[in-house]
């Protein structure tokens, strides 16, 4: 069993880097991806935690970056990083930047509604470089004025809703360079996001693809078992390799995610690691890479 795609407390998920390797070796898997948001703060952690165990488990450093779209979301995975390259500590830098700026918006329309805040306190309240609408649905929790963090979606957070503020992506190009300058591999993320119709997915993705993207992530929890074996036939017609992963960000996050397991709750296969993915990474060694070697 294996997992490309995972978040911890280093962005948006509950349980720190450390934590998230504990949880993967805990769970027995074989291959496991950190993939944060924007972010690779917590992948030295995760990669010497796993370094450090008797599991023999594989880690894969990875980032999810944000693309600028004009419909749905666009998350890029990098997967397979090898070191912090200097394009990709720049695209991360101004991604934080714009993550700062859309925060700030929605403090605003917080204070408009006669809610006692700043950034600065929100900030203050959580260690993660990348603050985003999770801490924030935490922190409307904390005043008691959600009971849940869906709820803080459902009635606040969410699209269209009053606090949302939509978030700037980075330019495809640049992120695709940034990824591949830091030896990873770009895979479209959980593609039905894009909000594409499905007479328009193959034109869309083969677009993609002629800006360096080598990947599809055919295999999601947000997408139906047809959809995924749909995807999966997609991607290799148009000469693409196809990941699978859960987009775990901790349990009780979300009902339909668990590591290792992804559409229809289906045990994450080794195929989508041995035959898809790991041919393309050649003699990519974790404990060989920049991460384990960083303080």
């Amino acid at each position: 069993m294996i997992d490309l795609h995972s978040h911890s407390s280093a962005s948006d998920g509950l349980f720190s880097p450390k934590e998230s390797a504990e949880y993967a070796i805990q769970k027995k898997l074989k291959v496991w991806a950190l993939t944060d948001h924007d972010t690779t703060d917590g992948l030295s952690e995760a990669a010497r935690t796993c370094a450090q165990s008797d599991s023999g488990i594989f880690f894969l450093p990875g980032i999810e970056i944000n693309v600028r779209w004009p419909t749905g979301e666009f998350h890029l995975l990098g997967l397979g990083l090898r070191k912090n390259s200097q394009k990709l500590k720049d695209i991360v830098a101004d991604l934080t930047e714009s993550r700062r700026v859309r925060n700030q918006e929605i403090v605003d329309r917080m204070q408009k509604d006669g809610i006692d805040v700043t950034l600065e306190k929100i900030e203050g309240k959580f260690s993660e470089s990348q603050i985003g609408r999770p801490h924030f649905a935490t922190f409307l929790m904390q005043i008691g004025k959600v009971k849940h963090r869906q709820e803080a979606f459902d009635r606040y957070l969410g699209k269209g809703r009053p606090y949302y503020v939509s978030h700037e992506g980075a330019d495809l190009d640049v992120a695709v360079e940034a990824i591949c300058s830091a030896g990873g591999i770009p895979v479209l993320a959980h593609p039905l996001s894009l909000y594409v119709s499905w007479g328009k997915m193959e034109e869309t993705i083969e677009k993609i693809k002629r800006h360096g993207v080598e990947g599809l992530e055919a295999w999601h929890p947000a997408a139906r078992i047809n959809e995924g074996f749909k995807l999966e036939e997609l991607a290799h017609k148009l000469g693409m390799f196809v990941t699978a992963g859960s987009d775990f960000h901790g349990r009780g996050v979300r009902a339909d995610r668990h590591l290792g397991k992804t559409s229809g709750d289906r045990k994450i296969d080794d195929r989508f690691w041995f035959e898809e993915l790991a041919p393309h990474l050649g003699d990519f060694d974790f404990r060989e890479s920049e991460w384990c070697h960083l303080s």
